[in-house]
């Protein structure tokens, strides 16, 4: 342990500055630094928190109903199972969105460093609302028409919900006080646990409901009326249901003033920034004039860019480690989440398809992820928000990506044990440990950590491009997990890949190799954000 804890000190540069190089920190800022904890925080981080619930909603709800949507346009009752979507367009709808997601953000990341935080942050919500609506409304009874434009609304539903990631961590870092502030903003990412759990538990009353209203027996008895008519409705009640919580969010977004550092370090207002906290914080903040001028002077002779010998310098490395570290978590991470419900097929927990209507298979596959969302996915979340401040980012990290690693392990090996009759209970248990370890862990702490470490006129950015990197990540999963595990047996339309075991071991790997790229993530714990991204140094003295 003290070997590994020298390793990482040496890594990371940030904890050996020496003090004598600072400039004069701008009274507003120190404020904020040192405020305790109001109300104001606890609203921005239920503001900033319910565009992740929105955003977890419409990521994960369609992998509750792939399996309906192949039922009602690709079946055939000419086969002794139902229909699935054919390989191309399972793979289309369930990486379009995250498709849509990376670009959006790149763009909303780089716009919000070119514009304000504040400016764009609304956009990514209306965004949201409209193409979530959207999808549900897709055009056509036809299989190409429907498929069609879902893919298409999905796409732009990603778009914003790629732009709310940078957008809401950066916020969240730059309202919160430095006692905090990875607390605060680990709540707001933990509202997409609950963004997972509604959209499950929504899932299971809509399919629950309708198949009380429309009784249908299993493929096996009848392979026509298995799947009633009725059920192409359900599957866009589920989808459109992800347009309200973003919608009611919209107008508290817009009352939110821009962050008092964007104000003063990148729009260089002192005086704005400083009345605009004034007023969120309730009190009369009073600047030091001659530290204004001096400060001012200083951060507009810091003008290099993302691709600069200094930015290279300062945060080369760090940019690496965190697009790196969340690209080898959302490989795991979306893999687990988006084939849970094949996973769970594959070892007996859920009953096979052909014993099922198609109502009853969508209640099935969200009972099961809501049992996993409440024993593993929320309580994760919320560990962090708990434990972040006293054990600090690296090793939440380090930690999660090292159980991560060994549960995969624990059900990769003796596979073939968990899979025997009576020892599926056993296997859920440890797959929702590594969810649990996932989000008490590196699928928190990806997200935390690039809003800290970066300079505020690249903030926005850097976190934008780490988490791009993610959607990468979970592009490869969302694709390879879903030939790759492919056994002797593949499904229809699929070539017979490396198999589910053989996949898990794939995925312990992207774990380890996360945990390794860890030891470059430096540590941010009780630092202010000035002094973790070296703003309050000079250029020339670096």
């Amino acid at each position: 342990m003290k070997r590994l804890n020298d390793t990482y000190c040496r890594l990371t540069a940030v904890n050996h500055l020496p003090q004598t190089m600072a400039r004069p920190q701008l009274n507003v800022l120190t404020t904020l630094d040192v405020a305790r904890t109001q109300w104001y925080h606890f609203r921005a981080i239920v503001i900033a928190g319910m565009g992740f619930f929105t955003d977890a909603y419409d990521l994960f709800s369609i992998s509750l109903i792939v399996k309906l949507l192949g039922r009602i346009y690709y079946s055939d009752p000419s086969f002794e199972s139902p229909g699935i979507l054919p390989p191309n367009v399972s793979a289309a709808v369930y990486s379009v969105a995250l498709c849509g997601a990376l670009a959006g953000q790149l763009f909303f990341g780089w716009f919000g460093d070119r514009v304000g935080r504040k400016r764009v942050y609304g956009f990514t919500l209306i965004l949201m609302t409209i193409c979530s609506l959207a999808s549900g409304l897709s055009f056509s009874y036809k299989p190409m028409g429907v498929i069609t434009t879902l893919c298409f609304f999905r796409f732009w539903l990603g778009f914003g919900v790629g732009g709310d990631y940078p957008l809401s961590a950066t916020i969240m870092s730059e309202y919160a006080n430095k006692r905090t502030r990875g607390a605060f903003i680990a709540a707001v990412f933990a509202m997409q646990g609950f963004g997972i759990l509604f959209a499950s538990i929504i899932s299971l009353i809509v399919s629950a409901a309708f198949n009380n209203m429309f009784k249908a027996p299993s493929y096996t008895e009848d392979r026509v009326r298995s799947t009633v008519p009725q059920a192409d409705y359900a599957w866009r009640i589920i989808l459109m249901f992800g347009a309200i919580p973003a919608a009611l969010t919209y107008y508290w977004r817009m009352q939110m003033p821009e962050t008092a550092r964007y104000t003063a370090l990148v729009a260089h207002n002192i005086k704005k920034a400083t009345a605009d906290m004034s007023k969120v914080l309730h009190m009369e903040i009073e600047e030091n004039f001659e530290n204004v001028r001096g400060h001012d002077q200083a951060i507009r002779r810091d003008t290099w860019g993302l691709s600069s010998p200094q930015f290279l310098k300062r945060h080369g490395l760090h940019l690496v480690a965190t697009t790196s570290t969340w690209f080898f978590l959302d490989i795991a991470f979306y893999s687990q989440n988006l084939f849970q419900k094949d996973i769970f097929s594959n070892v007996g927990w859920i009953p096979k398809a052909e014993k099922m209507n198609a109502l009853e298979e969508v209640y099935h596959i969200s009972r099961a992820q809501t049992y996993l969302a409440l024993c593993g996915t929320v309580p994760g979340y919320w560990f962090t928000v708990a434990f972040i401040e006293t054990i600090g980012r690296f090793w939440i990290q380090f930690m999660g990506f090292f159980m991560m690693t060994v549960f995969m392990l624990g059900l990769a090996i003796p596979y073939h044990h968990w899979t025997s009759p009576g020892h599926h209970t056993g296997f859920v248990v440890m797959y929702g440990l590594t969810f649990f370890f996932a989000n008490f862990g590196p699928n928190a702490t990806t997200f935390i950590i690039p809003a800290e470490i970066f300079p505020a006129r690249l903030r926005s950015t850097c976190h934008g491009i780490s988490a791009a990197c993610g959607k990468a990540g979970a592009i490869v999963g969302a694709f390879g997990f879903q030939y790759a595990s492919q056994g002797n047996t593949p499904q229809r339309g699929y070539r017979k890949g490396i198999g589910l075991r053989n996949s898990l071991f794939v995925l312990a790997t992207s774990n380890f190799l996360g945990m390794v790229m860890t030891l470059f993530v430096p540590e941010t714990k009780g630092k202010s954000l000035e002094e973790v991204t070296m703003e309050n140094i000079d250029e020339n003295e670096v």
